[in-house]
């Protein structure tokens, strides 16, 4: 996962939602075209791996509930209908298993589990990293994805909601049921949490 901090430094306003070519993807398969699904689970199938591996941080059972979100799509697509870009709908199914796999192991860990502060942080630009500069590169994301792991819970879904769903902040209050400017806090906490982790790097 590439994670740039200053990608994620900016979320001041909601993304206007764009034509959803995901939404007339999946209506394409509910009509039974099979492409179409091949082409919704190129699109989203590594990020919503990964947003279930980073929030569980055990492969195993990030795989079953990757494969119990992509059933779980295929059983809706007859009576699928747009009423949010495609990602929203889907990670809001993802956020779903998630907390029914924190129900039944009786472990209550999306919760409101912010931190105060925040500071401001600029990416330098490279654009001809040489050999050492790689290598640099490689140890930062390792330090990143440590970082990422470390996240309070629902500091951490917010992330991921972002960074492989690509939702916007409303989108995320969408699939978390969690108030825009709650999320808005919580990625501003996560944003403080990684910034102060990677000074080294910046």
């Amino acid at each position: 996962m590439e994670i740039g901090v200053a990608r994620f430094a900016s979320m001041a306003a909601d993304d206007e939602s764009p034509g959803d070519e995901d939404a007339a993807l999946m209506l394409a398969y509910a009509r039974g075209d099979a492409r179409a699904f091949d082409a919704l689970y190129a699109r989203h199938g590594g990020g919503s791996y990964r947003y279930f591996l980073r929030s569980l941080r055990n492969e195993a059972l990030a795989g079953e509930l990757f494969q119990d979100l992509w059933l779980q799509v295929v059983r809706a697509r007859a009576s699928y209908t747009v009423q949010a870009r495609f990602a929203t709908w889907l990670y809001r199914m993802a956020h779903n298993r998630l907390i029914d796999h924190y129900r039944r192991s009786g472990v209550v860990e999306l919760v409101a589990l912010d931190a105060d502060g925040d500071t401001a942080a600029s990416e330098p630009a490279d654009p001809q990293p040489g050999p050492e500069d790689a290598a640099a590169g490689r140890e930062s994301a390792r330090r990143m994805l440590q970082l990422v792991e470390a996240l309070p819970a629902a500091q951490r879904e917010a992330f991921l909601l972002q960074e492989e769903g690509g939702l916007s902040l409303a989108e995320i209050a969408a699939a978390t049921g969690a108030g825009t400017e709650t999320v808005k806090s919580r990625l501003r906490y996560a944003m403080t949490r990684l910034r102060a982790g990677m000074k080294d790097f910046l």
